[in-house]
C-alpha cells in the first residue's frame, strides 16, 4: 500500500515537471521567432533605406559601410584628405632671429645713440682726407711771411684743433691716428675671433684635444700680455704689423677659453646627442647646433676686443715702444700731449685725442653689451 502511494506521487511529480519544461521550451521558441521576425523586418527596412540612399551617393561615399545606421549624418562626417600645405601652415611662425635681435637692440635709446656716434666717427675718419681744405697730417706748417714753423698754435678758425710742438695740424693728425688705431683694433679683434672661436670649438668639442689645449692655455695665460707686447716691440721693428702680431699672439687665448666653456655646457644636450646618433656631420652640428647659441657672447667679445686693442696700442706707445713718429696714432698723440700737459696753454694737445679714445671705447662697450642682450633668444618676445 505504501509503495503504491509513493509510486503515484512520483509519477505525478514527473508529469508536472515535464509539462513545465515543455511550456518553457515552447515559450522561448515563440519569443525567438518573434525576435527573428522583427530583425528581418528591420533589415529589410534598412535595406530599403540604403537602396534609396544609394541612388544619390557618389563613388567616394562610405555611408554603406558596416556599422552605419543613420544615413542623415552624411553631411556631418567626411573623410579628410592629407594636405601638405595645410600641415606646413599649422606649424608656421613668422619669428626671425635677426629681426627680433634688431628690434630688441633699437629699443635701447642709449645704445642707438652710441651706435650713431660710433658710425659717424668711423665714417668721418675714413672720408676726412678726401674732403676739401684738409691738410696733410705729416706736413709741418710754416708762417707764409717769416717761414718759421707754427708751433703750439692754439685752436682757431684756421687750425681747429691747433698745432703740435713742430707745427703739424692736430685736426688732421687726430683723424689719421683714429684710422690707424681703428685699423689695428678691427684686425686684432678679427684675428682673435677667428683663431679663438676655432680653437675654442676644438678644445670644447674634441675631448682628445682637451689636455693639449689646457697645457697651451696654462703656459700662455701665465705670461702677462704687457710683457709680451714689450718683448715683441723690442725684438721686431716698430710698425702696425708688429703691434697686431704682438696683440694677437696671446689675445685669442681668452676667447678660446670662453668658447670652450660654452661648448662644454651645450655639447651634450639632448638635441645634440640625437643629432650625433642620426649621423649628423660634425661640421653641420657645430655650425647649426652650437654656434647659433653663442652669437650673443661672441659679438660681445668682439665688440670689447676693439677698444681693448686700441687701449693696448695707446699704452705701448705711451711707454715709447709703439709706432714710429712717421705713423700717426691715438696712442702717439696722447703720448705727445702727456709731455705738455703741465702747460695749461698746450693742454688741448692731450684733451682732443683723449676725448676721441674715450668716445670710441665707451661707444663700443655700450653697443657691444646692448647687442649681446638683444641677441639672446631668451630676451625675444
Amino acid at each position: 500500500m505504501a509503495h503504491t502511494l509513493r509510486d503515484q506521487i512520483a509519477g505525478k511529480l514527473e508529469k508536472n515537471i515535464e509539462e513545465s519544461l515543455r511550456e518553457e521550451l515552447l515559450g522561448d521558441g515563440a519569443s525567438a521567432g518573434a525576435n527573428a521576425g522583427s530583425v528581418n523586418d528591420n533589415s529589410s527596412a534598412v535595406g530599403d533605406n540604403n537602396s534609396a540612399g544609394n541612388s544619390c551617393q557618389t563613388p567616394g561615399d562610405n555611408s554603406h559601410t558596416a556599422g552605419y545606421t543613420n544615413p542623415e549624418d552624411d553631411d556631418l562626417f567626411t573623410f579628410a584628405e592629407y594636405d601638405e600645405a595645410e600641415s606646413e601652415r599649422a606649424g608656421y611662425t613668422n619669428y626671425s632671429y635677426w629681426r627680433s635681435t634688431v628690434r630688441m637692440f633699437f629699443k635701447g635709446k642709449g645704445a642707438v645713440f652710441c651706435l650713431t656716434i660710433m658710425i659717424a666717427l668711423i665714417a668721418f675718419a675714413i672720408i676726412q682726407p678726401y674732403l676739401s681744405g684738409q691738410r696733410d697730417p705729416y706736413t709741418v706748417n710754416t708762417d707764409s711771411e717769416l717761414f718759421i714753423p707754427l708751433r703750439n698754435v692754439a685752436p682757431c678758425l684756421e687750425y681747429w684743433f691747433g698745432t703740435n710742438s713742430i707745427g703739424q695740424d692736430l685736426w688732421a693728425r687726430i683723424w689719421a691716428g683714429t684710422r690707424t688705431s681703428l685699423f689695428i683694433g678691427f684686425v686684432v679683434a678679427l684675428v682673435e675671433a677667428v683663431v679663438g672661436i676655432t680653437m675654442g670649438i676644438l678644445w670644447g668639442y674634441v675631448r682628445k684635444l682637451d689636455f693639449l689645449f689646457t697645457e697651451i692655455y696654462n703656459v700662455l695665460d701665465n705670461i702677462p700680455q704687457t710683457i709680451v707686447l714689450i718683448l715683441i716691440s723690442y725684438i721686431m721693428t716698430p710698425s702696425v704689423g708688429t703691434l697686431i702680431f704682438a696683440m694677437s699672439l696671446t689675445g685669442w687665448i681668452g676667447m678660446a677659453r670662453f668658447i670652450r666653456n660654452q661648448i662644454l655646457i651645450i655639447r651634450d644636450r639632448d638635441y645634440n646627442l640625437a643629432s650625433r646618433c642620426l649621423g649628423t656631420p660634425t661640421r653641420r652640428l657645430v655650425f647649426k647646433n652650437l654656434l647659433p647659441y653663442l652669437v650673443s657672447v661672441i659679438m660681445l667679445r668682439i665688440a670689447l676686443a676693439i677698444p681693448a686693442a686700441i687701449g693696448n696700442e695707446v699704452f705701448i706707445t705711451y711707454i715709447g715702444l709703439g709706432l714710429p713718429a712717421t705713423t700717426a696714432s691715438l696712442g702717439q698723440l696722447i703720448d705727445d700731449g702727456r709731455q705738455v700737459m703741465m702747460n695749461a696753454a698746450q693742454r688741448y694737445q692731450l684733451i682732443f685725442p683723449a676725448a676721441v679714445v674715450s668716445v670710441i671705447t665707451i661707444s663700443f662697450y655700450i653697443v657691444g653689451n646692448a647687442f649681446s642682450d638683444a641677441a639672446d633668444p631668451k630676451n625675444h618676445r
